[in-house]
């Protein structure tokens, strides 16, 4: 069956900032996508992302990543946060870090949440290519995304969230 995609919203940073956060998201969609073309204050700190300002112990991941020479993997339990990049930093240009995170059923009120983050670096300390899958142990419905990098998000830095529809 087809999906179709559309744009919810669209933030391109004009100033240097903490975070970005999506919120009031309609639970009208199946799922949802959120890209990001960005670049961080310090070369190399990893990303991450909140659901629903949840900062409890509730959020696990699995990750693989490569630098074309080596490779390697990690994984954290019981995190404050949901990991969108364990090995691969963000670069310090808004645009060398290509990240794309998928996140299933995030309306459903009966499920915990699931998510799949790609990271592609191009440039920076830790380039490379990264894969995460991550659990949210939560079963209420995701209304608000947050996500920040450890240190500022640079200007220009675009993140664009999608919600998928089946056709």
């Amino acid at each position: 069956m087809p999906s179709t995609y559309t744009p919810i919203a669209t933030t391109t940073l004009g100033s240097a900032a903490s975070s970005v956060t999506f919120s009031s998201i309609s639970g009208s969609y199946t799922d949802l996508i959120l890209v990001m073309n960005v670049g961080g204050s310090v070369s190399g700190n990893a990303m991450n992302m909140t659901f629903n300002s949840d900062t409890s112990t509730n959020y696990s991941d699995t990750g693989l990543w490569g630098t074309g020479s080596s490779a390697a993997s990690g994984r954290h339990s019981n995190a404050t946060n949901a990991a969108l990049s364990i090995g691969v930093g963000v670069s310090t240009s808004a645009s060398d870090t290509q990240t794309m995170v998928q996140i299933q059923n995030y309306s459903n009120t009966t499920t915990y949440k699931t998510y799949l983050a790609r990271t592609g670096n191009t440039a920076g300390s830790y380039p490379g290519a990264e894969a995460i899958a991550g659990l949210w142990r939560s079963t209420a419905a995701i209304t608000t995304v947050s996500v920040a990098c450890g240190a500022n998000w640079v200007t220009g830095s675009t993140f664009t969230l999608y919600g998928v529809k089946s056709a």
